[in-house]
């Protein structure tokens, strides 16, 4: 009897032991679930939810704040999500928040994460749906990273290749790593655009002082610059070299139409000129004029001593000497 009842108590503490457990264990899965806590019921709907489940975590900030009630399927090929969120933590969560689907970890469980949002807009109530946006597709990635792991191949044969007749001597690099004369000229080539480089600086520094000094007060380019007055005077004269230049023009023209007509025979100066036949008449007549002349002079000396005339003469000498 007493073994009885010794079997009897230790039954019965097992049993509450393990209904303790039990309970424990339903407070804390509950806990963990955000079974036992008030909750604002959200949806968002998704192309592909990408093995989303039922149950799986809501983060928000980094920080778990429900889970996922329930998957149903919406329109053609969409799904609705219904998000379960602590009520505590929807007053944080703005109307123009979006809704993304993630994972926990590298290979973790998908989970539910919940970004964005400005205070321009109100915290979200019951009922309210949030923006999906779509993940990034990982089999799309993966076929992208395949893509660029052969890119990469490829690219390390043709350097592969390209190092090795560069190491040979093959082409210009190779030439210049291989070839010490042709490395001695491209250093001395080097060394001439240096030079160029600092007599171009030194250029450069002259032509800033030359124009310093231009700038300095009392030079005439300054004065050129800033003296209006020098200005309208320099016009001025311009203006009268323009009246000038053309007053020589048309006195150059004038002499032109002098000088072409002496080059003419229709006119006194241009046959005196230019008609010899005219010259050799005109030297003969002022010869024979001269050869008149002499001959008059001496008939004149002979006219003195002459009777008619010699009386005349004599008293005109005699009036002289007194």
């Amino acid at each position: 009897m007493i073994k009885e009842n010794k079997r009897a108590v230790w039954v019965g503490l097992f049993v509450l032991i393990g209904i303790a457990i039990l309970v424990v264990g339903i407070l804390t899965l509950g806990g963990q679930q955000k079974k036992f806590v008030k909750a604002v019921h959200l949806t968002a709907v998704f192309d592909d939810v990408g093995g989303l489940q039922t149950g799986n975590n809501i983060w928000f900030s980094g920080v778990k704040i429900g889970t996922v009630r329930k998957i149903n399927f919406f329109g053609d090929s969409q799904v609705e999500v219904e998000l379960s969120v602590e009520e505590s933590v929807a007053e944080f969560i703005r109307k123009n928040s979006k809704a993304t689907i993630s994972s926990d970890g590298l290979i973790g469980n998908k989970i539910i994460v919940i970004y964005g949002g400005t205070t321009d807009f109100p915290a979200v109530e019951e009922g309210d749906k949030l923006e999906a946006i779509m993940p990034l597709d990982t089999d799309k990635m993966m076929e992208t990273l395949q893509e660029n792991n052969k890119n990469l191949v490829d690219i390390t044969n043709d350097l592969k290749v390209l190092t090795s007749k560069m190491a040979a001597g093959e082409g210009i690099i190779g030439a210049v790593l291989t070839d010490s004369l042709l490395a001695e000229n491209f250093r001395t080539i080097l060394v001439n655009l240096n030079r160029a480089s600092a007599n171009s600086n030194k250029m450069i520094a002259d032509l800033s002082a030359f124009s310093v000094k231009l700038n300095k007060k009392g030079t005439l380019i300054n004065d050129l610059v800033t003296d209006t007055s020098m200005v309208s005077d320099l016009r001025a004269t311009l203006d009268h070299l323009r009246t000038t230049s053309e007053s020589t023009e048309a006195l150059t023209k004038q002499l032109a139409e002098i000088s072409k007509k002496l080059n003419t025979t229709d006119n006194s100066l241009g046959l005196l000129l230019n008609d010899p036949e005219f010259a050799k008449s005109l030297k003969n007549t002022l010869e024979q004029t001269d050869s008149a002349t002499f001959h008059l002079s001496k008939g004149m000396e002979a006219l003195e001593y002459t009777w008619p005339f010699n009386k005349g003469f004599k008293r005109k000498a005699k009036a002289s000497g007194n």
